[in-house]
């Protein structure tokens, strides 16, 4: 069968921004250049040494509608919420919370010293599942697969499959594929994603390259039309995340920490937060 590689179609640097109490992070999808890239609403990056950065955390706030990721590289934060869940996020775990109808949650950080860095991702989920009953997956490092190949190549599977791994989380609204790749130098990934799928790729570490373009350490590149994606190394190792996943395509009505789709819906999220039934 012929296949056709992934381009890449759109390449967008992060930018500087603060969320929670004054949380220092790169924000690649969410922002103005970027808005979303259907079904995924946000992508930040958090990495820093200096407390300062990071030690407000991010206190009680509501969410309504869609699904917070969070994957930490290093660094403790700990997860709770009112619907009495309380969760260690530790070096390479996995937080993966649906909003659904509503519940308040912080992250705070525990730790006053050292690096701080992962990720948090946005993931939308369809009109028919917005007011579902919230969930929340608490999913330890030693439960992520992790596949190595003889060349050094490294793939940690966080959702989807890659060869005979299957991730853990449970994303079975948009097919969610979430995959943490290192890349020896001069090595190659190939890997098939359903020709439907919107996907993207984020190096933190290195450079790639990908669909005939170059990518560096804090760029999103945005992939087009096809049924697979290679991504090789360059310059030295390589440290990248791809994500894709079953685009939506339905209207996104958006206000802070609520996503519906319509107005009214927002309208609503602000008046059942206000009155406590989240």
């Amino acid at each position: 069968m012929t296949t056709t590689v992934r381009p890449i179609v759109k390449i967008l640097r992060g930018q500087a921004a603060s969320d929670g109490a004054g949380v220092r992070l790169t924000r690649s999808i969410g922002g103005p250049a970027l808005t979303q890239l259907d079904p995924f609403l946000l992508l930040d990056e958090f990495r820093s040494d200096d407390a300062a950065d990071y030690i407000g955390g991010f206190p009680d706030h509501p969410h309504r509608g869609f699904e917070t990721v969070t994957y930490m590289l290093a660094g403790r934060m700990r997860h709770g919420d009112n619907k009495g869940n309380v969760g260690l996020l530790r070096p390479g775990s996995v937080q993966w919370m649906t909003a659904g109808r509503g519940l308040v949650h912080s992250e705070m950080p525990e730790q006053e010293n050292g690096l701080m860095w992962g990720f948090q991702l946005w993931v939308n989920l369809p009109a028919s599942d917005k007011m579902t009953a919230p969930r929340y997956q608490d999913i330890d490092p030693e439960l992520i697969p992790v596949v190595t190949h003889d060349d050094g190549l490294t793939v940690k599977v966080i959702a989807g499959r890659y060869e005979d791994a299957k991730g853990p989380v449970d994303a079975h609204h948009t097919e969610t594929i979430y995959l943490d790749l290192s890349i020896p130098e001069g090595g190659r990934f190939d890997y098939a994603l359903p020709e439907g799928h919107n996907a993207f790729t984020y190096p933190f570490e290195g450079q790639i390259m990908s669909g005939g373009e170059r990518v560096n350490r804090g760029e999103v590149a945005i992939y087009g039309a096809g049924d697979r994606v290679e991504i090789t190394a360059l310059d030295g190792p390589a440290r990248t995340l791809l994500v894709a996943g079953r685009p939506l395509k339905e209207q996104v009505a958006r206000y802070g920490p609520f996503v519906m789709n319509t107005e009214a819906e927002i309208r609503q999220a602000f008046a059942d937060y206000q009155a406590g039934q989240f």
